[in-house]
């Protein structure tokens, strides 16, 4: 019999907040994060607009020597780590470290790191490149220092499937407690990829949004939308098993219900036609949860307010839902955030359960042009109080990843 899984902690670096208070705060006020960039001169690409992480003090939970050593995704994923361990006000020396797990979405890795380092080479020739080039810059080093600094000795993996990368370590953490392999797992996503050569990368693909105005550059299920918003953070969160957290008098906040992933195998870029994967994923999610589509309060939708994503995750929700897809509340809270690539999953789990817990839909925002293809109930402009016990959110990728997580009020 598989174990039921609990939410019982959560830590968050995001654009509108560096921890979990400030950015739930945010969310639930609409305030938008997008602005123009600022960490570096962005005047030959044709994108601008970003959401980038403000006023982050990394000390508060690192040492300053080993922050020399960490690309910006490691801070993030270490610091909401760190938090979301205190926010569990979970004992790490004295749970049993074997049992004690992590597993964090990253989807470029030290892009930065690979960025600066790559200049050395061609400046000042190979004997200048960093000796901690690949230790700094590889993608499962989140993942990697999450566990040096908590002391998690259990499973540690790194997923890096594009935009689901978050959703889908938040599953590989999910069925790991419920098949009894481990009680406790640290998951989510981090990124850290606002660079000059992934914007020039985005933007020459026409994936970003080309808009000057930041209140109209991630607006997603909107007729005017052209692309998504880059942002970056971390959202973390702390599972266990329902037997585990009760034990020590965890509080629990949620309960992760169902997961699924699937693939579209269609394109490198594009979701497949009328979203037939994602509708997959939301499908195979409810039925894992042991649910019906009816059951679902809140959508967290992945709406990243590029052309073909939100129509077509539009039409996978009908898929899934009928008629009653026009009953369900669901938003698109990149409309604030940005796309945080592979850490959306983390940062949107985190609003979720924080859904559930307020009993508060959050709002799409900046909304203004319908577009009769976009047709369903997008929570406009304003939040709402609703009545939670069900919240879907899903995360898909480049490369046909979807991935669906369920969490449940307890």
């Amino acid at each position: 019999m598989r174990r039921r899984v609990v939410v019982t902690g959560m830590g968050a670096v995001a654009p509108n907040g560096n921890n979990l208070d400030d950015f739930w705060k945010a969310i639930k006020n609409g305030e938008n994060a997008i602005g123009p960039i600022t960490r570096f001169d962005c005047s030959n690409i044709s994108a601008n607009m970003v959401a980038e992480v403000k006023d982050f003090h990394p000390e508060l939970y690192i040492e300053k020597k080993d922050l020399k050593r960490m690309d910006l995704f490691c801070q993030y994923a270490v610091s909401a780590a760190i938090m979301a361990v205190d926010h569990a006000d979970l004992d790490t020396v004295a749970v049993d470290s074997e049992r004690f797990g992590v597993v964090i979405g990253v989807g470029f890795g030290g892009i930065t790191t690979f960025e600066k380092q790559h200049a050395i080479l061609m400046e000042k020739g190979a004997k200048r490149v960093s000796p901690l080039f690949i230790p700094m810059m590889i993608p499962n080093m989140a993942a990697g220092l999450v566990s040096i600094f908590t002391g998690a000795k259990g499973m540690n993996e790194c997923v890096v499937t594009a935009c689901s990368s978050g959703n889908n370590a938040i599953g590989n953490s999910f069925r790991a407690i419920q098949d009894g392999d481990m009680d406790i797992m640290i998951c989510g996503g981090a990124e850290a990829a606002i660079s000059e050569l992934s914007l020039a990368g985005f933007s020459n693909m026409r994936a970003v949004s080309f808009s000057t105005d930041p209140d109209r550059a991630s607006i997603p299920f909107d007729a005017e939308r052209d692309g998504f918003v880059m942002g970056e953070g971390a959202g973390i969160i702390i599972i266990e098993s329902y037997d585990h957290a009760v034990a020590r008098g965890a509080n629990i906040l949620a309960e992760v219900k169902g997961f699924a992933s699937t693939s579209d195998a269609f394109h490198m870029t594009a979701p497949a036609e009328n979203g037939e994967g994602g509708a997959r994923s939301m499908k195979n999610a409810i039925k894992d949860a042991g649910l019906l589509p009816e059951d679902i309060d809140y959508i967290n939708a992945h709406g990243t307010s590029t052309p073909l994503n939100d129509k077509n995750e539009t039409a996978a929700i009908k898929t899934v839902f009928g008629e009653y897809a026009y009953n369900v509340s669901i938003s698109s809270t990149k409309s604030m955030t940005g796309h945080l690539l592979g850490g959306a999953g983390g940062i949107e789990a985190i609003i979720s359960c924080m859904a559930i817990q307020d009993q508060f839909v959050p709002a799409t925002v900046n909304y203004k042009v319908k577009d009769k293809e976009c047709d369903l109930d997008y929570t406009i402009n304003n939040g709402k109080n609703k009545e939670i016990n069900n919240v879907l959110s899903n995360s898909l990728g480049f490369g046909g990843h979807n991935s669906t997580v369920i969490f449940s009020k307890v």
